[in-house]
């Protein structure tokens, strides 16, 4: 069975790529690390304007109405580029849940203007202190009429700072286990307060959010009340298979500097590529990039086919990914040699956004027990 990409949609991965060579590629990284944010914002509303934003969103709410499989290519261009911003938890966790889960209402409020680039969501889980667990969930949204009354904290928001609306998992009673817990929209104007925290990967904004009595009427919950940790573990696989192709990208990326420095940087008379232990570590690397490409197609796919064994193919894709991304990206270095560590050079800005990956929304362990659990073992 064929997993490549097709015609087209390898067509469009030229397009999306000449785009963001033009727009600079990892500047864009380099300038929102410093918190200059205008050319990020004009460059995503530019792949919006290509299409990006509306692949999987149906045709009656101004998108595509294309699968899985066709957003494979903008995550691996955007994973080259080490693009910031919240498209990834947009695209591949968002829309899939208000496609499976949300009200008529919700569809023609967000789809549409997630469509046209107008509004980026992104999710909020994690709390202080508190682990990767139904029972980490102890932001609370009190009832009070036809509203809901939300207190508490969400940390490690990604890129909270360009996102317009929050997608919460929140507590909805005084349980603490897997029942009792709901996801719930709140927009940026709700009154949220927001504080910078620090991350390795400084072109990745991570926030806290702080909710304060803050009211949200009940028609922003997203499914039923009661049932958000199974909505999250559905959107848990959207998510992951679209992380692993991001990470593919930027694994290729990685490659591509490696192989080409070793082209041109001369040790006793000749380039570096000439020797074995160069060679070898190299073919090693696209080795693990292949690898890695090969789960991540599959993984599409499976999720797109609605495949049995989904659950254990996107994890293992996940899984792989995110070690042989921070193998490639340490190599990377060493093959670079002292230029490596510098500022100037890319080769950090990859390690540090593969390193990012390695924790986020559950470590490796983590991912690697749901693949247990996925083959039923």
């Amino acid at each position: 069975m064929d997993f490549a990409l097709s015609e087209e949609q390898e067509m469009f991965r030229g397009y999306l790529r000449k785009y963001l060579d033009d727009a600079g590629q990892t500047k864009l990284a380099r300038e929102y690390s410093k918190g200059k944010t205008n050319e990020l914002k004009a460059t995503l509303q530019g792949l919006s304007e290509l299409g990006a934003t509306g692949i999987n969103i149906p045709e009656v709410y101004g998108g595509l109405e294309l699968g899985t499989l066709d957003l494979v290519p903008v995550f691996e261009e955007m994973g080259r580029a080490l693009l910031p911003g919240c498209y990834l938890e947009t695209m591949g966790f968002a829309v899939p849940l208000i496609k499976k889960y949300g009200t008529k209402a919700q569809k023609e409020k967000y789809l549409p203007e997630i469509a046209a680039g107008t509004r980026s969501i992104t999710l909020g889980v994690i709390e202080a202190k508190r682990d990767f667990s139904p029972y980490g969930i102890q932001c609370f949204a009190g009832k009070e009429g036809d509203d809901l009354v939300l207190n508490g904290t969400k940390t490690l928001v990604p890129d909270g700072d360009l996102a317009d609306t929050y997608l919460l998992l929140v507590r909805t009673d005084e349980g603490d286990g897997q029942t009792g817990l709901s996801f719930v929209f709140v927009d940026h104007q709700d009154g949220v307060q927001l504080q910078l925290q620090k991350c390795i990967d400084e072109s990745k904004h991570l926030v806290e959010l702080s909710f304060n009595d803050i009211k949200i009427p009940n028609e922003r919950l997203l499914g039923e009340e009661g049932q958000g940790w199974s909505i999250l573990e559905d959107g848990l696989l959207y998510l992951n298979a679209a992380l692993s192709s991001m990470m593919v990208g930027g694994m290729e990326k990685v490659v591509d500097m490696a192989t080409e420095y070793a082209k041109i940087r001369e040790q006793f008379g000749q380039p570096i590529g000439r020797f074995q232990a160069i060679k070898h570590r190299i073919v090693d690397m696209k080795l693990e990039l292949e690898t890695a490409r090969s789960l991540s197609y599959y993984a599409n796919w499976a999720l797109e086919s609605e495949e049995q064994e989904r659950e254990a193919t996107i994890y293992s894709a996940r899984s792989f990914a995110t070690n042989a991304f921070i193998d490639v990206a340490s190599h990377n270095i060493q093959i670079h040699g002292g230029i490596g560590f510098s500022e100037e050079i890319d080769c950090h800005l990859f390690l540090k956004r593969a390193r990012y990956y390695e924790s986020y929304l559950g470590s490796v362990n983590y991912y690697n027990e749901q693949i247990a659990s996925g083959l039923g073992w």
